[in-house]
């Protein structure tokens, strides 16, 4: 009896070696952002609160101690160390490590891009034939970043970047020609940028499907069915929608998207599980 004793408590200690530290807290640590002028991570962790609410939760989210590249805190969430919940644009690759919540918490708009380019060739772009020339033109990309992918799937010239910031300075310095930036991100760095002379360029739009999700470690089915519960309810009782547009209705006013020369790529890494047919969850210009 006391050999069985012995051996189950080897084992729960085990499981709870595998735990990650804030499963012993009422915490859920989230990738502190790489910069302080980074702003992308407001509307996620307004709707995370938003969603912890519905779902009648106490947990509490915190960053995590130090700041965080994407591609690290993807790689951290998969091996259930330190953090929680990250959120990010999906892929086949993605969903194969990682447990995603299927609700595109920016309805779709991460796929609807605005380039960012210098304001001296501004009048260079409004002259381009048509929107194919833009295959032609060299762009800036995280080197670890999904869009990069789709993007050389669709003929675009890329080149990529180790971290966020880096990015700017090669448009700056013009090593590249224009970034691509979703427009529920543009506005805010153009704001960052004006005054070195980085402008949101006027006549094009890139778009194609995808989804930003939060994801969390596969083991976490707990984490992630609370989130669940609390997105779904808030989109059924129209709080979601109400957050979304009062952080992005000027930001669509102002992108004009109905206007622009739009040119759709191809999602070359799209999982299929992605619910393109719920169509409450997908921001449409009209």
């Amino acid at each position: 009896m006391c050999h069985v004793k012995l051996y189950a408590n080897k084992i729960l200690t085990l499981m709870l070696l595998c735990l990650p530290l804030s499963a012993f807290a009422n915490d859920i640590v989230y990738p502190r952002a790489e910069s302080t002028f980074d702003e992308r991570v407001n509307y996620p962790l307004r709707l995370l609160t938003l969603a912890l609410q519905k779902s009648g939760s106490s947990l509490q989210l915190k960053p995590s101690e130090l700041p965080m590249q994407q591609g690290r805190a993807l790689k951290q969430l998969a091996r259930n160390d330190e953090l929680d919940v990250v959120w990010s644009m999906t892929s086949v690759e993605r969903e194969a490590s990682l447990l995603p919540i299927r609700i595109p918490i920016y309805k779709g708009l991460v796929g609807w891009r605005l380039l960012l380019i210098r304001e001296q060739k501004q009048q260079l772009f409004l002259h381009l034939t048509d929107s194919s020339v833009l295959k032609e033109v060299i762009l800036g990309q995280g080197h670890d970043w999904p869009d990069t992918q789709i993007l050389a799937d669709n003929g675009f010239r890329i080149v990529p970047s180790s971290t966020y910031e880096g990015l700017f300075e090669q448009l700056l310095r013009e090593r590249i020609e224009a970034f691509p930036r979703s427009v529920a991100e543009i506005w805010a760095e153009q704001q960052t940028y004006s005054a070195q002379g980085l402008v949101i360029e006027q006549r094009f739009a890139l778009h194609y499907p995808t989804a930003f999700y939060y994801f969390v470690n596969p083991h976490r089915t707990d984490l992630a069915d609370i989130i669940t519960r609390g997105l779904e309810a808030a989109i059924a009782d129209g709080s979601f929608d109400k957050l979304f547009n009062q952080e992005h209705g000027d930001i669509l006013r102002a992108a004009d998207l109905q206007r622009r020369d739009i040119l759709t790529l191809t999602n070359t890494i799209l999982p299929k599980a992605t619910p393109v047919n719920r169509s409450e969850l997908w921001y449409a210009p009209q």
